[in-house]
């Protein structure tokens, strides 16, 4: 992405300081650290930082270690880059920090604890303000860039998982399928898997996010696949469910009953349309097939440089869909001890409605 991206990014966000009422802005959360530098590091568990921003409205520092220093360097645009010595008072009177706003939803109660310390023993003392979602709200609209790179991550999600399909044989371990996928993902040359590939057959396709076990695939069984990768930083997120030889009558019916869901949610969905509504289409389909007590989760979500991120499009907390944003429509059946179906595309959202950017849709069977 070219310079001009970031810098609408950090001139969007600064544009927000006045009603949020602070003069900085700190941010740890990694996708949003990413989203407004180009920083590509990991934080590889939640007491441990590979680095943070801070934002004002004339000055946007990158804070970070001797171990991150080279890196930032080479990858950040827009920020400078401060290798961190003394600590956040240091930063604080760099920046006439007053009022700080922080990632309420991303920070840890010890590291918060240890802020507002620091804060109050600050001269003068620091405001704390936390903020929700504030990065979030403009991840959630996408720019053509962005649109672009979904597609091509799930290009190369879609003809990983035709292969993977296309040589599934009765036998063989949930697990074996599962590093497949993994494996093949990163010989296409992806950052890596979005996620843990699910593979789940027969009973265990009951749960929706089924952890890979030593259980054989069997013929006429279904098989869910729920996988994604992440390329240049942005996921894709599909789901198949697959047979091996002739299903039983059952699932032939749950089978098509998920796919009508899906189908009409697909041709359904606008702008302006509420993810309650949008959820309602499919989940009304599924009721009325008698099946409405095993769709349990909601319709989809939003996804980008996170596999989930807002908003939900479910029955719960209904927001506006929007044109620009890029979420999955997956409904699903699963029926306990027996097993379950899921289908799942990932849509960008244009003014007539859902362009589909997964592909490979010949693996649907009815």
């Amino acid at each position: 992405m070219n310079n001009v991206i970031f810098e609408n990014r950090l001139d969007l966000l600064r544009s927000k300081f006045a009603s949020l009422g602070v003069d900085t802005v700190w941010i740890i959360q990694p996708e949003n650290r990413r989203y407004l530098s180009g920083f590509k590091a990991a934080d590889g568990q939640l007491d441990e930082s590979s680095g943070c921003l801070f934002i004002t409205l004339d000055q946007a520092l990158l804070l970070t270690d001797s171990r991150y220093t080279i890196q930032a360097q080479q990858e950040v645009v827009g920020f400078e880059v401060v290798t961190h010595t003394k600590g956040l008072p240091e930063i604080f009177d760099r920046l006439n920090t007053r009022r700080l706003g922080f990632e309420g939803g991303c920070l840890i109660w010890d590291l918060y604890q240890k802020l507002k310390e620091k804060a109050s023993q600050h001269s003068p003392p620091v405001e704390l303000i936390a903020l929700s979602n504030l990065v979030e709200e403009i991840r959630m609209i996408k720019t053509s860039e962005e649109v672009e790179l979904l597609r091509r991550s799930a290009q190369l999600m879609g003809d990983v998982l035709a292969q993977v399909i296309g040589e599934l044989t009765p036998g063989q371990v949930e697990k074996d399928i599962a590093w497949k996928i993994e494996t093949r993902i990163r010989e296409q040359g992806a950052d890596g898997a979005a996620f843990p590939p699910i593979v789940a057959s027969g009973p265990n396709g009951a749960l929706p996010h089924a952890v890979p076990t030593e259980r054989r695939i069997g013929e006429g069984e279904p098989i869910i696949l729920d996988v994604g990768a992440k390329s240049d930083g942005y996921c894709s997120d599909m789901t198949r469910t697959v047979f091996l030889g002739n299903p039983t009558s059952d699932f032939k019916e749950i089978y098509k009953v998920v796919r009508e869901a899906q189908l009409l949610a697909l041709e359904s969905v606008r702008p302006g349309m509420k993810t309650d509504e949008a959820d309602s289409i499919a989940r009304d389909v599924i009721k009325n097939a008698g099946f409405g007590d095993f769709f349990g989760h909601s319709l989809g979500h939003c996804i980008g440089m996170a596999p989930h991120e807002r908003p939900s499009v479910g029955p719960l907390k209904p927001e506006v869909l929007k044109e620009g944003m890029v979420f999955t429509i997956e409904p699903g059946i699963y029926i306990p001890g027996k097993g379950g179906v899921r289908l799942e595309e990932m849509v960008v959202l244009e003014g007539d409605g859902a362009r589909v950017l997964t592909t490979n849709k010949n693996f649907y069977f009815f």
